[in-house]
């Protein structure tokens, strides 16, 4: 069993909104922080979005600021996406992660558990 698994990604039209959320199995992950990433095709992953272990503090990559928020209901030991505006750019594949940090992490290499992703598609 992966760690974790995305769930929420589909088909929308520019403007539109999502809200993808990240269920973990196997353990808590209550103390961890949190992120998620995206990978369009013929790009590399890049960061998205982290939440400290509480949830009390947040940061965003610049492409994404006010449009996604980031939350996370660690009593339910799941992670949220909410994204609006939706633009065509945005199209990749979503990943949760969980860091080996409590605090905000930017980097790939900072977060050691992982999930398979999902698909987020905006047309025009």
């Amino acid at each position: 069993q992966v760690p974790l698994a995305e769930s929420g990604g589909g088909l929308v039209q520019a403007g539109g909104s999502l809200r993808l959320s990240c269920a973990a199995s196997g353990r808590t992950f209550s103390a961890n922080g949190m992120g998620w990433f995206r990978q369009a095709p013929g790009k590399e992953r890049e960061f998205v979005a982290a939440i400290n272990w509480s949830g009390g503090r947040t940061y965003y990559a610049d492409s994404v600021t006010g449009r996604f928020t980031i939350s996370r209901d660690n009593a339910k030991n799941t992670l949220f996406l909410q994204i609006n505006s939706l633009r065509p750019e945005d199209t990749a594949v979503y990943y949760c992660a969980a860091s080996r940090y409590s605090i905000i992490r930017l980097a790939l290499s900072d977060y050691d558990y992982w999930g398979q992703g999902t698909q987020v598609t905006v047309s025009s």
